[in-house]
């Protein structure tokens, strides 16, 4: 047979047609071959246990036939691969609430990925934050479905601009790290469709090529062999078309997965393979079963092969570009939140000559996370790096808190203080066993292995100390934190002029820093979840549960209904001027809410804020939240300027789900929105439906 490779230009009716004579002669055990990854551990050992060194087959190829495979490379901060861009960690890019940036970060994604001769990214994490403990918070954008899904589908799309197939990950349930292997998610359909999965339906409407499954399992099934989530609500619901494949090594544990719509096991056969091809002729599987994955992978991936590429080549100079570096230089800065300013920022160049940089933290490449999502990009600019870059070596003092007194000492000799706290990857992250490194230099947390779940929301105690013994001298005070999600600041507050959180900012993470902190741009991030005064405010949360119950309630609904005051809520975020709100209107037209408000730069300085509009449904036929957000945008204005910002909120998105016609319903009645600049500062109008 001739080859069946794909080529560009080809028409959607070739690629059926091309995939159909695959299909049609292929052997079973190409077919099968096709449903699997194949070479990792070999690859992974051949580079002394480094994650990413180098692509991984990760389904399609028959060689026979010309058939191109997929080639996967992980994120979500940048391409795994390499020495790539490292952008600011996903809840950072979150925090920015801009769709515009993050579909660039998806584009110089997919720009390096194919650089690097990858054409599949697991980039795209969308996993609702439930409780902030959850180690991975880092790789996901917060605890808001509609945040979740508009931000996911933004990157997704960027990357996708590249011909790079992107997958979105983990379907579905998967908030909890050290268990994520064995723990049986448990809940019901309204939750289900209502709380955890329209973000990931978001972004499957916006063409996402892929899925990938998660460990856990649903109502007592691994993901991976769940036919209601992959088959039923997935492809029946929602008409994906694309192809799912597992997570890495332990997603699937038997060969009916595929019948319940798993198409490929990564990164290699260890339950498919042979097993599938003897269930196959036995007749336990039918075969139609894989030739219906082979038809999906074939499919997504010559589409992508067959489109047009947005450039005429991808050379490795693209890797890290001074483009893509200015870009992550962006990203660190509008990601930043200021939590809390008594009138310290924006610290004054010619009043500041001597600044006391303290903390361990300072001084460490603290990107995030070190598992499979580690990016190795060419340089980090730590904070104090970046600090010095902006006042001269000669003017930072640094101190930590391994030595109080020094630190204090440094103190005292300055005119203003940065404190640099927070967390890295020992304290959370992927949870990787001892003796599987991914790469990372084998230290270990007390639990004896790297990152999982957090235990504590709290600074460690010599962080505190050393903010407490810093703020003896008198001097102004700003305390950065750098973590994955919320981190409560109770026992110290007080003492801080200024709190700013930065997450985990990227590669060029100091520099952002320097100019927000001195004033070369306002701050404009706002918080992706709560931070409450006390952890017992959020949800249940059992880092070693065998069985997790997910009710309907977490974050800022949460909060709303038991009436707890968090710290910081959901949406907050300081600015360098003030913003001003008027004339909220409402009105309902072709099957959504049009909503406006005029927003006004009150302040001296240019600056960017978000604009939030929340909804509060009726609520009398079973109870929501008494406000959801609906939409959101980021302007910028110019001091003295104002703006009309407009949003379309579709009915659509206000239906509550009928567990027992397993439907959706449109509630009648009087309908509350809101809009503002934080989910607790907000203006009121109203809409009949």
């Amino acid at each position: 047979m001739t080859s069946q490779a794909p080529r560009k230009g080809m028409t959607a009716g070739e690629i059926t047609e091309t995939v159909s004579a695959i299909i049609a002669a292929a052997t079973l055990s190409e077919k099968v071959e096709m449903m699997s990854g194949h070479g990792f551990f070999v690859a992974f050992r051949e580079d002394s246990g480094r994650f990413g060194a180098r692509p991984y087959r990760a389904g399609g190829g028959i060689a026979r036939l010309g058939v191109p495979s997929l080639w996967f490379t992980d994120g979500p901060r940048g391409v795994v691969r390499g020495n790539s861009t490292c952008f600011p960690c996903t809840m950072a890019r979150g925090a920015s609430f801009d769709l515009d940036l993050e579909r660039r970060i998806g584009e110089a994604m997919g720009v390096e990925a194919r650089a690097q001769g990858c054409n599949l990214s697991g980039a795209v994490c969308i996993n609702l934050l439930r409780h902030p403990g959850w180690g991975r918070a880092q790789e996901t954008y917060g605890e808001d479905q509609h945040h979740l899904g508009a931000m996911g589908a933004a990157l997704a799309r960027g990357i996708q601009t590249h011909n790079v197939c992107a997958t979105v990950k983990h379907f579905a349930l998967n908030s909890m790290e050290n268990t994520r292997f064995t723990v049986d998610v448990r809940i019901d359909e309204r939750t289900l469709h209502e709380v955890y999965l329209p973000h990931f339906k978001a972004v499957v409407d916006a063409g996402v090529g892929s899925v990938m499954s998660a460990y856990n399992k649903v109502n007592g099934e691994y993901c991976g062999h769940s036919t209601h989530l992959l088959t039923d609500i997935l492809r029946g619901e929602w008409g994906f078309a694309g192809f799912v494949h597992s997570d890495w090594i332990k997603g699937v544990y038997e060969v009916r997965g595929a019948a319940a719509g798993l198409d490929v096991e990564n990164p290699e056969p260890l339950v498919f393979g042979g097993a599938l091809i003897a269930a196959v002729e036995r007749g336990e599987i039918d075969e139609a079963v894989v030739d219906l994955a082979g038809t999906r992978i074939l499919t997504t991936l010559y589409r992508f092969l067959a489109a047009p590429d947005p450039l005429p080549e991808y050379p490795e100079s693209l890797i890290a570009c001074p483009e893509h570096r200015a870009l992550a230089l962006e990203a660190g800065e509008k990601s930043a939140v200021l939590l809390a300013n008594d009138g310290t920022l924006p610290l004054d160049p010619g009043a500041v000559r001597t600044l006391a940089v303290l903390g361990r933290l300072a001084d460490l490449e603290n990107t995030g996370d070190k598992g499979s999502s580690r990016v190795r990009p060419p340089e980090v600019v730590t904070a104090l790096a970046g600090l010095r870059a902006q006042l001269g070596a000669e003017n930072v003092l640094h101190g930590t808190e391994a030595d109080l007194e020094a630190a204090q000492a440094a103190a005292a000799k300055a005119d203003a203080i940065v404190i640099v706290v927070g967390l890295t990857a020992r304290e959370e992250g992927e949870f990787i066993p001892g003796g599987m490194t991914l790469g990372e230099d084998g230290s270990t947390n007390d639990r004896g292995a790297i990152g999982g779940d957090r235990r504590d929301l709290r600074l460690p105690p010599d962080q505190v100390a050393l903010i407490k013994a810093a703020a003896h001298t008198g001097k102004p005070m700003v305390v950065v934190i750098v973590a994955g999600s919320a981190v409560l600041v109770e026992d110290w507050h007080a003492s801080a002029g200024a709190i700013l959180q930065t997450f985990y900012s990227g590669m060029a993470g100091g520099t952002a820093l320097a100019r927000l902190l001195f004033g070369a741009v306002s701050p404009s991030g706002k918080l992706p979840f709560t931070v409450a005064r006390d952890s017992a405010d959020y949800p249940p949360f059992d880092p070693d549960a065998e069985v997790a119950d997910y009710g309907y309630w977490h974050g800022y609904a949460l909060f709303d209904r038991t009436g707890a005051m968090p710290r910081y809520a959901f949406g907050h975020g300081l600015s360098y001027t003030r913003f001003d709100y008027s004339n909220l209107t409402a009105q309902t037209s072709d099957g959504a809410i049009a909503v406006a408000a005029t927003v006004s730069n009150c302040g001296s300085v240019p600056a960017e804020e978000v604009v939030q509009f929340y909804v509060e449904v009726p609520g009398e036929v079973v109870e929501r939240p008494i406000k959801s957000l609906k939409a959101f945008d980021r302007v910028t204005l110019q001091p003295g300027e104002s703006r009309v910002v407009t949003a379309q909120i579709l009915l659509a998105d206000l239906r509550w789900r009928d567990p027992a016609m397993h439907d959706w319903k449109l509630e009648q009645g009087v309908y509350r929105i809101f809009a503002g600049g934080s989910s607790d500062q907000l203006l009121e109008t109203s809409v009949a439906i």
